[in-house]
């Protein structure tokens, strides 16, 4: 999700600042959580700064690099297995549980296709 102005962020600490307000309708007017609100007052007041926070660490993969190409070799021997019936071969080969989302993320990132073969009967048609 793309993280908002800080033209924006500035309206709402002004607003909050020179309106007699609660933080519950300021999330109200301006169409965001509270949880934002409360956030962006509380960066505002310890940092006085209203930029969006820039994440520099990227959330580690569930398999490493050695499980990932056993995970691929998966893959190819069976090629016609479902998001489910991935993740139980993965939970019970390499012995980590991931969800069907993850075995999605990693089949994009292996450049896997999730496209099904036609059936028998509508391949001669």
């Amino acid at each position: 999700m793309k993280a908002y102005s800080i033209d924006f962020r500035q309206k709402i600490v002004e607003t909050y600042e020179n309106e007699p307000i609660s933080q519950r309708q300021l999330a109200a007017r301006f169409g965001v959580a509270v949880s934002f609100i409360e956030k962006l007052l509380k960066q505002y007041r310890t940092t006085g700064n209203l930029a969006p926070k820039v994440r520099t660490e990227q959330t580690p993969t569930k398999l490493n690099p050695a499980q990932l190409e056993q995970f691929s070799e998966l893959v190819r021997t069976h090629n016609e297995a479902t998001l489910n019936e991935l993740r139980e071969l993965v939970a019970e080969k390499l012995e980590v549980n991931v969800s069907r989302s993850t075995i999605d993320r990693m089949l994009k990132k292996l450049g896997f296709s999730r496209k099904k073969k036609p059936l028998p009967s509508q391949e001669s048609q």
